[in-house]
């Protein structure tokens, strides 16, 4: 265990100690906002240090409210991708379409941000880093509330007792599945796998997205800036989800490697690039979809309660407005249970209509027919001619209130 920002022993009587899993993006958004209510904050993360790299994400709408109000938004707007172009591409390499990114994914030119995940993660912790103790290469084993708070045993063996705990540990939460049981009941599965790694940029690609399409597969270069590297994606339909290949790497390289046999353009040298990878993530696409989000003393943020999907490009703008609302919901409620109840309420439409996405993101990016294909393709082209300029609502379906700490 490696303990970094405050002494283990700093904490008051009057102090509400709370204890967060999970130090990606929601756990320190969220630690940030209830350290300014007065909470005694602790975030647990089972890497060994701060996760860098990661594929670009967005932050739109309502989420862009909630940075700026963090005073974060000059830092996110220097780091800004600010992607150039989207290119369409048939199954021989030829061009489809090319766009402006905002003409495919809706958002508000000037105000939407793209930045790599790590950059987004790094200037949270930065925020917190000096005011928020940090338990690095650890986790929590288990929760007891038979008494008065949440007694957790961590991994390292170390016991120790919270007012609270917040299980912001991503999609596949261990603390949602020691409180509600497994992931099964709330994964909702999209029908699609994917398989994200990095290669040479070989291609002198810049600020710019390819995506090849065949009906229910699709490849997609991503270059973040002028690097020399790509993000690479290997994405196809898949009526159930492969279990043995979420399992084993090996599957995983070998299932996506059977899919994509024989297919055209760069695809090949994707694959064989997969092969070598040393990053390769592969896992489903699906929501979590949770009736409730709380259970006693113990609350979920994030990803782990509600992930829309990468289709959905929701997950981190709906991460930093769920830390902002339940920690506004906590710093105004004296007690939890109301707190939590308070969360749910106000954020569930917002969530749902987020969800929502996700049938339009699929269809953009993912046809699974060739007729859905041509429709897509039909769009595109029309896109070009007719740009939309007009955001989704569910971006922005959310009026945040104004933060009260608790007195």
């Amino acid at each position: 265990m490696k303990p970094t920002g405050l002494p283990m022993d700093v904490s008051t009587t009057a102090k509400r100690k709370v204890l967060i899993s999970g130090a990606s993006i929601s756990g320190p958004a969220l630690a940030y906002w209830l350290h300014r209510s007065g909470c005694a904050v602790t975030v647990v993360e089972k890497a060994g240090a701060l996760r860098d790299g990661g594929y670009p994400i967005d932050i739109r709408g309502t989420a862009t409210e909630v940075v700026r109000r963090m005073g974060i938004l000059p830092q996110l707007q220097e780091a800004h991708i600010d992607s150039r172009r989207c290119t369409f591409l048939n199954a021989d390499g030829s061009v489809v379409a090319s766009l402006t990114p905002r003409a495919v994914a809706g958002g508000v030119e000037g105000q939407d941000l793209e930045v790599r995940r790590g950059d987004l993660a790094a200037i949270l912790y930065s925020m917190v880093r000096d005011d928020v103790e940090f338990l690095f290469d650890d986790s929590i084993d288990t929760l007891d509330q038979s008494g008065q708070g949440v007694d957790v045993t961590f991994h390292s063996g170390q016991r120790r007792t919270f007012d609270l705990v917040v299980g912001a540990d991503g999609m596949h939460s261990h603390t949602r599945e020691s409180l509600f049981g497994p992931e099964e009941q709330f994964h909702r599965y999209l029908g699609y796998c994917f398989a994200i790694f990095t290669m040479p940029n070989t291609f002198g690609l810049s600020r710019e997205v390819m995506v090849w399409n065949t009906p229910g597969k699709a490849a997609a270069f991503y270059a973040v800036g002028d690097d020399d590297e790509l993000h690479a994606f290997l994405t196809f339909h898949q009526p159930q989800p492969p279990s043995d290949a979420l399992r084993y790497p090996d599957a995983q390289r070998d299932l996506v490697a059977t899919i994509f046999a024989g297919a055209g353009w760069e695809v090949p040298g994707m694959v064989n690039a997969m092969r070598d990878a040393d990053d390769l993530f592969f896992d489903t696409a699906g929501q979590i979809r949770m009736p409730h989000w709380s259970s006693g003393r113990v609350a979920l943020v994030g990803d782990a309660a509600y992930a829309p999907s990468f289709l959905t490009g929701q997950g981190s703008s709906l991460a930093l407005v769920g830390a902002y609302m339940l920690a506004n919901s906590l710093a105004t409620n004296r007690g939890h249970t109301a707190a939590f109840a308070a969360y749910e309420r106000d954020m569930r439409e917002f969530i749902a209509m987020n969800h929502a996405l996700v049938d339009n993101g699929a269809a953009t990016l993912f046809p699974a027919t060739a007729r859905a294909l041509e429709q897509r393709n039909t769009m595109l082209r029309d896109l070009v001619t007719m740009p939309s300029a007009t955001a989704r609502p569910a971006h922005s379906a959310l009026t945040l209130p104004e933060f009260a700490p608790m007195p």
